[in-house]
């Protein structure tokens, strides 16, 4: 394990640790069954035990319904295990979950009731189960985004759970060095609670928060702190080693995002007998599994076909795409146009440096009112493609056509996030159904 300052990173989780249950009144983990959200609930439970600390922490898991029967496994002994410590909240609601799968779809539900009778599994009977039958949650609507369920669960626990009283934290298993985004989540956060760096004031909340203990942990972390403690973990991590995968590339998610695709040609050989549901479950989950690893979608590895540009490949890839997707696109990559021609984005100096040795017109607008120690950047053209260090900071023609090719309809890999736009059509939708 690497150091922190005088302590290495477990000594580092558990100071933080210790600090939460000394500074919050209600406490929840958020568990995914995978191997990171694991480790943070593991060091609470042994924290817990250690200290003699009887008062029960929430354990909040979204359950996806089609999973690896390993990932099920592994939530049930946890959330049935340590009833003595733990209050479990194991939802199997039917949300929006976002599909990489299919152009015409954005998302697929899990545990829709009108299709439960191609559910891939049945409805968990344990304990804690949150279904559409029994859910009491005041801020939930059928259908509802699944990382908006996420976020009002944070205050649901602090109004219901805490009565509205003393200060509440929900722990994530989040590190930093998967991705950027992730660093700025755990690390750049506006409100923090007295003023350290990982934890977040929660939207709605001010009361609330979110923590990230080991935001600092690198993966060899994990696995040497499962050793040395003896935690237990998912075991489908062990399948992805003997399939030969490296352990900076497991993945425990919903096994239609576009974190998954590369993936899903391994159900077909871990579990057979779930996969002809699966095929039937989602369109175009069986598309993916035979090509998600080949040119057609393997976006990591895309090469630029013979006599194109990225725009002009770009302009291609929208022509195949049904009307209303195109139109979704469109409206993204005009408003990225606006903000790097017009408006300007933030990028290191590194990165500066970099464009300007390569000759890209740009202007320095320097430090903004953000929380930042970056410049504000405009762009005099908008970017073909750029050979930099941090290729996903700048904005490209490339960037666009990985989007389209991952089915990524949001554009989260250009750095968007859901509009009020498009939250309210989706409240709008809902409204329209629920009262037919």
């Amino acid at each position: 394990m690497k150091l922190y300052l005088t302590m290495n990173t477990y000594q580092a989780a558990m100071h933080r640790i210790d600090y939460v249950f000394k500074n919050f009144d209600n406490i929840y983990v958020s568990f995914s069954g995978g191997k990171d959200s694991a480790m943070v609930l593991n060091l609470c439970l042994k924290y817990m035990r250690e200290h003699g600390i009887t008062r029960k922490i929430g354990v909040f898991h979204q359950d996806f319904e089609a999973q690896f029967t390993a990932t099920t496994g592994f939530v049930e002994h946890t959330l049935t295990s340590n009833l003595d410590l733990i209050e479990p909240y194991w939802v199997c609601l039917p949300m929006s979950c976002k599909t990489a799968t299919s152009m015409f779809e954005q998302y697929w539900q899990p545990w829709e009731q009108s299709n439960r009778d191609i559910w891939v599994r049945d409805m968990p009977n344990h304990y804690g189960v949150i279904n559409i039958n029994n859910q009491q949650f005041d801020f939930y609507e059928e259908g509802m985004l699944q990382e908006d369920l996420y976020e009002a669960f944070t205050g649901w626990y602090h109004r219901h759970v805490g009565k509205g009283r003393g200060k509440t934290i929900g722990l994530v298993g989040l590190r930093t060095q998967e991705s950027l985004n992730r660093w700025r989540a755990a690390t750049e956060g506006k409100y923090m609670h007295d003023g350290l760096t990982w934890t977040t004031q929660s939207k709605g909340c001010r009361d609330a928060y979110s923590g990230y203990p080991i935001f600092d942990w690198v993966t060899e972390d994990i696995w040497t702190a499962n050793a040395k403690l003896g935690f237990g973990y998912n075991r489908l991590y062990d399948l992805f080693h003997y399939a030969g995968i490296s352990i900076h590339d497991m993945r425990v998610a919903s096994p239609f995002n576009d974190w998954a695709i590369g993936s899903l040609k391994l159900y077909r050989v871990i579990e057979p007998h779930i996969w002809g549901k699966m095929i039937g479950r989602v369109n175009g989950a069986n598309f993916c599994a035979i090509y998600g690893g080949t040119s057609a979608v393997a976006w990591k590895n895309i090469k630029l076909p013979k006599g194109h540009t990225w725009r002009s490949y770009v302009d291609f890839l929208l022509k195949t795409l049904p009307e209303d997707t195109r139109k979704t696109y469109e409206e993204k990559f005009a408003t990225s146009f606006e903000f790097w021609l017009t408006k300007g984005g933030v990028l290191s100096t590194e990165t500066i440096d970099e464009l300007r040795a390569m000759g890209v017109k740009i202007t320095v607008h320097g430090k903004t009112k953000y929380r930042t120690d970056k410049d504000k950047v405009t762009f005099e053209k908008y970017p073909d493609d750029l050979d930099v260090k941090e290729f996903q900071s700048v904005p490209t023609y490339k960037r666009m056509a990985i989007c389209i090719l991952k089915n990524d309809h949001l554009c989260k890999y250009m750095g968007f996030s859901q509009t009020q736009r498009e939250t309210q059509k989706r409240k709008e939708a809902i409204a329209k159904y629920m009262a037919l």
